[in-house]
């Protein structure tokens, strides 16, 4: 049982940076490991669909010292919505997609329990993209990468899961995790009260999705936690078993957590 004071970390002040077009670009910073240091500000980020990012959003940007983007949709996604600006701006762009195809395209769970549908997703996620995930943590731990952002559309599913990935081998406690992922609940809201007003499309597009495409249920994550703890000891033996390597961890670690 953590003994953290999970809502003064994860409701922070400087977590949430507040865009224009895009809603859930969030800062993982601030969040205590068990040695006493903390996840280092300004210096990785997760965030949703940077292709919506209008001229002054891509600034305020790249004004973070963001110098890598790290785009984890599918290659459908990226040729029909686009990406970060990334003629305009001097960073560095990856296209990493973690899942071929989104859930609208494929076959999912039919239930009614948000929970349930999340955790079958995720599960499914976690075995058939885990090479991907491996990857994209590799990517992140080399040199002159950071700060960087890693994103999808909604800054919930693939980021939630890389998410939790980077901050389970930072030694980040399981349960600020959850509530981290949790945020995008109150993003998704920002994002439906901004679409029907600026995007009438996406409102619409959000409006018939099924409830349980949209969920970002803490508890879903505990259960993913729960479960690589379970099989694993560790996220960070997850990690290595999947191919990030010790030397990645390491590189990791000294770059995104403060010294003591």
């Amino acid at each position: 049982m953590t003994t953290v004071d999970v809502s003064k970390f994860v409701n922070d002040d400087r977590r949430v940076i507040p865009l224009f077009a895009v809603h859930n670009f969030r800062d993982l910073g601030g969040y205590p490991v068990a040695d006493g240091r903390q996840t280092r500000w300004r210096t990785l980020f997760r965030a949703d669909g940077l292709y919506r990012l209008t001229p002054e959003d891509a600034r305020s940007v790249v004004d973070l010292g963001v110098r890598t983007v790290v785009d984890l949709r599918t290659e459908k996604e990226v040729r029909t919505r686009g990406t970060f600006p990334v003629h305009d701006h001097a960073v560095t762009y990856h296209h990493l997609p973690i899942i071929d195809a989104t859930w609208g395209e494929t076959a999912t769970l039919e239930t009614d329990d948000a929970v349930e549908f999340l955790v079958w997703a995720y599960r499914e996620m976690l075995v058939e993209a885990a090479q991907r995930f491996a990857d994209a943590m590799n990517l992140l731990a080399g040199e002159s990468v950071l700060p960087a952002v890693f994103h999808c559309a909604a800054g919930k599913d693939r980021t939630g899961i890389l998410s939790a990935l980077l901050l389970g081998v930072l030694g980040v406690d399981d349960a600020v995790i959850a509530a981290d992922y949790g945020l995008t609940e109150q993003a998704m809201a920002r994002l439906v009260v901004w679409a029907r007003e600026h995007q009438p499309e996406l409102a619409e597009l959000y409006a018939n999705m099924p409830m349980r495409f949209a969920a970002a249920d803490p508890e879903a994550m505990r259960v993913i936690l729960a479960d690589i703890n379970a099989s694993h000891g560790s996220i960070e033996n997850y990690t290595r078993a999947i191919g990030v390597t010790l030397e990645s961890i390491d590189a990791l670690r000294r770059a995104l957590l403060s010294s003591r």
